[in-house]
């Protein structure tokens, strides 16, 4: 009692001052959303706690200079060798500071699960629709996190100054000197003369431990603010609308859910660091400008760009005596530019196709958005024949294959593998949909087998439940478009006309591609040409072969369940 007295005291103390009650009593009612794929968010947010923990760990023993120092610390076979202050002080913390090297090596994969954590919410975000209407700020911000997490794990990787990250340090200064004109200027400026300069490590370790950090924690924290304003997004289900959330207060229950998957998250990183091992840079050696590792593989979300320059055939242009290095500039620009461009722009293109300015709150099934998912499922194909053909030296070596026939088939594979991907996932998605219409129709099956007085054998269904039933008609049809809505007969509208209609319209076609939406008849079929039958209570069944007219035992289908107008997403 007295416990409660003087935290009721304490509460009332703070609240006179403060007046935040309110806002606090609002925060602790939210109703989060119950879905397995909404804690990847939480992995992001996680993850990024972590590595500002173990960064501010290591900043303590970590010197950012690229001063020469003769190394004569714990690790023998090093013992002698010059080397910067920076490798060397890596070196100290991975052996004579005290946990040193399982907090490096949980900051490493923290990052990498930082990344992907990145990547699978936002293929979840696109192929749900979770980035429409109102929340299309929060989507463009997570292009952003993903491109400044890119730039954080780069330069993160690179302060260690060995030899591996030395290699991408001499790429990254490929790639700015591709620019044409202003390449070469930039690249003297960034690492303060002729490559490798003696400012580039301390110039990135303030980059990595302030700069990009703190836009990271800004647009984490607008995230989170924009989540918790617009009401997060739901998937559909018995009760789900677009003017409600279903799901868990925060307190207690999202409160002791989200702190418990915080130390799964943590432990699930501890024990990666602990087993496996990441980044050994004293395997490596100091960085050597002349010397080059065999094997060198950057962090997997560095992938694509190693494996755009590996998969570039050489092509170079050098008109008045000044090198353009396309073979450098196009991949290092224009594919990842294409993806967070094209990703950009996407939310936006599909409501000027579609119309639809609707606000959504009810996710989508990828299967009922065929166009979305097969353009996404196009997309990670191209992203993963680059990201695979980054280690075409090692496809090559494990599976005793000239390097050459690697190269060749990734440049075949880049053009012909997301075609290919998106013809299959669009057959895939439609099929499913037929198939969510034939349960809806005709009910669930249940592997009863009856014989009828007329020698016909059907198989007994029974209708979907409520739960189900309410996801199956989830999907619903777009808009019409204005020139769709007025007939051949009539004049379009102006902003209708012209080429730029006519593409609008042809778009809209493909964007909107899907099955006709079945009526809800939830397992009651009229036993017309279908071969179903159906007996007296209603319930539908399947023939399975027939020894009299099955219209002799077909009678009117009884509609079990309906749409409404809140299942509009």
């Amino acid at each position: 009692m007295s416990i409660d007295r003087a935290l009721a005291g304490t509460g009332t103390w703070l609240d006179d001052r403060l007046h935040g009650a309110r806002g606090v009593r609002v925060l602790l009612r939210k109703i989060f959303p119950d879905h397995w794929s909404f804690l990847l968010g939480e992995i992001i947010l996680y993850s990024f706690i972590i590595l500002l923990l173990t960064g501010t760990f290591l900043t303590f023993w970590f010197q950012p200079s690229m001063t020469d120092v003769i190394y004569h610390g714990s690790y023998t076979p090093l013992h002698g060798v010059r080397m910067s202050e920076a490798y060397a002080s890596t070196l100290n913390i991975s052996f004579d500071v005290r946990g040193g090297l399982l907090i490096r090596q949980i900051h490493h994969w923290a990052a990498d699960l930082f990344m992907a954590a990145i990547m699978a919410h936002m293929i979840r975000v696109f192929f749900t629709g979770a980035y429409r209407k109102p929340r299309e700020i929060n989507w463009l911000i997570g292009i952003i996190l993903f491109t400044l997490g890119m730039l954080e794990g780069l330069f993160g990787y690179s302060l260690p100054d060995d030899l591996l990250s030395g290699a991408g340090l001499r790429i990254l200064e490929g790639v700015i000197q591709s620019l044409p004109i202003v390449g070469t200027y930039i690249a003297y400026f960034l690492f303060g003369g002729a490559f490798p300069g003696n400012v580039i490590i301390p110039r990135l370790y303030i980059l990595h431990v302030l700069v990009i950090p703190g836009l990271i924690l800004a647009l984490v924290t607008a995230h989170l603010f924009l989540m918790f304003h617009q009401k997060h997004t739901q998937m559909p289900g018995k009760g789900r609308t677009n003017q409600n959330v279903v799901g868990a207060p925060m307190y207690p229950y999202f409160m002791a859910k989200t702190g418990a998957f915080f130390f799964f998250t943590f432990a699930a990183v501890a024990i990666a660091a602990t087993f496996a091992q990441i980044n050994p840079i004293w395997l490596y050696g100091p960085f050597n400008p002349v010397a080059m590792s065999a094997g060198s593989q950057p962090d997997f979300y560095m992938g694509m760009l190693e494996g755009a320059l590996r998969v570039m055939p050489a092509w170079q242009w050098a008109p008045w005596g000044h090198t353009f290095a396309f073979n450098v500039f196009i991949p290092a620009l224009v594919p990842l530019g294409l993806l967070f461009t094209g990703a950009a722009l996407w939310p936006f293109l599909e409501q000027w196709v579609t119309g639809d300015r609707r606000e959504h709150h009810i996710n989508d099934r990828p299967r009922n958005a065929p166009t979305r998912t097969a353009i996404g499922i196009g997309v990670i194909t191209f992203y993963g024949i680059l990201w695979a053909e980054g280690a075409n030296d090692l496809i090559a070596e494990h599976l005793d294959i000239p390097l050459y026939i690697t190269t060749r088939i990734a440049q075949v594979a880049i053009f012909v593998g997301p075609v290919i991907a998106y013809i299959l996932t669009k057959r895939i998605c439609l099929g499913l949909q037929r198939k969510d219409n034939h349960l809806i129709e005709h009910g669930v099956e249940t592997g009863i087998i009856r014989q009828l007085p007329g020698g016909e054998f059907i198989e007994e269904t029974r209708p979907v439940d409520d739960e189900r039933l309410a996801v199956l008609t989830s999907r619903v049809e777009h808009p019409p478009l204005p020139s769709i809505e007025t007939g051949d007969s009539d004049v379009p509208p102006a902003r209708m006309r012209g080429g730029l209609g006519k593409v609008r319209e042809r778009l809209y076609k493909v964007v909107t591609e899907s099955t006709p939406i079945a009526t809800s008849h939830n397992g009651h079929g009229n036993g017309h040409g279908n071969g179903h039958a159906v007996e007296s209570n209603g319930h539908d069944h399947a023939a399975i072969g027939s020894g009299a007219s099955s219209s002799e035992h077909s009678s009117t289908a009884t509609i079990a369940g309906t749409e409404t107008e809140d299942q509009d997403a």
